[in-house]
């Protein structure tokens, strides 16, 4: 699967950017909920080995799940059970252990059927969608140690996976918000990292959003707001979409206020 091998190259570059820093940057709070970057990484690791564990082994995926339930129904939150089940591992020793289980996970995939059903906190999702998810949400969560360390990102064109998750959400982003879909659904016109023009579906009676690539899948993910961004909204649904756009599952959650989730400066 292409998307296991875009989810190996994204992660390696997030391991070049915290491979170097030493204990004290680690424990940094970003603009994401206060979390350190050594918090994102923890975050990534847990939710990375079940997915692992929901392709190769689904007992011991409901156990793991169980254990969230457990935690949860003591008051606890996703938060409390991934420091649980870390037990005190942090700074190197994590980021350490993490890339040694996003590469196992990505070679796992590469060898799987895309069409096999993997089990998830929710429904069922095909190897290909769940391997997907695991990019777009390593690559959303790195954006908060980027902005803290003041660092630029650069992309390549598996920008598109997230570009295409995001789009595939349009419906379910309302629908969480017990909302009615409006249609139809906005034409997409993004320029990739490459400066190819990425066209997403048909004329939609001038439901339009134009722009850079990178940017759209800021917004799909929560790490910016649609008013710190120099995408080019057409249209009422466009508008309305971009102002709640979630691609990630889980409650409904309102995206960072203006100015909030930024670059700092170097």
């Amino acid at each position: 699967m292409q998307q296991a091998s875009d989810f190996l190259t994204e992660c390696d570059r997030i391991h070049a950017l915290v491979a170097p820093l030493d204990e004290a940057v680690l424990a940094t709070p970003s603009a994401f909920k206060g979390w350190t970057i050594s918090d994102v990484i923890g975050h990534l690791h847990v939710w990375n080995q079940a997915a692992q564990l929901s392709l190769k082994d689904e007992d011991a995926f409901k156990g793991f799940m169980r254990q969230v339930g457990g935690i949860i129904a003591k008051g606890g939150d996703l938060n409390s059970f991934e420091r649980v089940w870390l037990d005190g591992l942090t700074g190197q020793a994590l980021i350490a252990q993490w890339a040694e289980t996003y590469r196992a996970v990505a070679a796992d995939f590469a060898e799987a059927d895309p069409a096999q059903r993997v089990p998830w906190a929710g429904p069922s999702m095909s190897a290909r969608s769940s391997i997907t998810a695991r990019l777009m949400e390593s690559w959303a969560h790195a954006q908060a140690i980027f902005d803290v360390l003041g660092v630029d990102r650069e992309n390549g064109d598996a920008l598109k996976n997230i570009c295409v998750l995001g789009l595939n959400t349009y419906g379910w982003t309302f629908k969480n918000r017990k909302l009615e879909p409006p249609q139809p659904v906005p034409q997409l016109r993004l320029t990739a990292p490459s400066g190819e023009l990425w066209v997403f579906g048909e004329p939609a009676d001038g439901e339009l959003i134009e722009g850079d690539a990178e940017q759209f899948c800021q917004v799909v993910t929560q790490t910016r707001n649609i008013a710190d961004t120099s995408l080019k909204l057409t249209g009422p649904n466009a508008t309305a979409w971009m102002a709640i756009a979630q691609c990630f599952a889980g409650a409904p959650v309102d995206p960072p206020a203006p100015g909030v989730r930024r670059k700092a400066e170097a």
